[in-house]
């Protein structure tokens, strides 16, 4: 009997799903580290607000309900900005906007670049992370025309595939890449 993988997102509401959790701060660490910094959190503080973020996360996504209109990236660069407003507020300082870093949350065109990087940042990174689900060739084939932009006869020949297996292997890779994010970028 096959059945469908449960979304990342629904495995969060089981705090005790340590694969889950692993999964998800793989995805996300890199994601929520830039946006951080994009604030104006300093490099040496950058990591321990990212580890505040989680602990928010681990408190919050148990009984976290998802809202299609709203999206998952949106709400959680929310709680990535009341965050930085926070620490800063701690510090009684204010980010520095000299450098282009600047709130993403603060301001709509910002916002769109920062959706469009977190889209491509936990595509990337879910790709990566689902490696081992798949044979090499099968992951190759689609790494190599989804995230390098190479065509399907190209990507054929370099693997010693059909045209056929590359659309085959990329359409595999692809649903279980929807699966695994469902909720998290709708």
């Amino acid at each position: 009997m096959v059945t469908t993988p449960t979304s990342l997102l629904q495995r969060l509401r089981e705090p005790d799903d340590r694969s889950a959790w692993e999964r998800f701060v793989g995805l996300y660490t890199p994601v929520l580290y830039g946006w951080v910094r994009r604030c104006g959190v300093s490099v040496d503080e950058a990591s321990d607000l990212v580890q505040e973020v989680f602990v928010t996360l681990i408190a919050v996504l148990p009984t976290f309900e998802y809202d299609r209109n709203r999206g998952f990236g949106s709400w959680l660069r929310t709680v990535v900005g009341n965050k930085c407003r926070d620490h800063f507020r701690r510090r009684a300082a204010r980010p520095v906007a000299s450098r282009g870093d600047l709130d993403p949350i603060g301001d709509d065109s910002i916002a769109e670049l920062t959706e469009d990087e977190y889209r491509r940042s936990i595509a990337r990174q879910a790709l990566e992370l689902m490696r081992s689900e798949f044979e090499t060739k099968t992951w190759q084939a689609c790494y190599e025309t989804v995230v390098l932009g190479k065509g399907a006869a190209e990507t054929a020949e370099k693997l010693g595939l059909t045209i056929n297996a590359v659309y085959v292997a990329k359409s595999r890779v692809l649903r279980r890449l929807r699966e695994e994010l469902a909720g998290l970028w709708e």
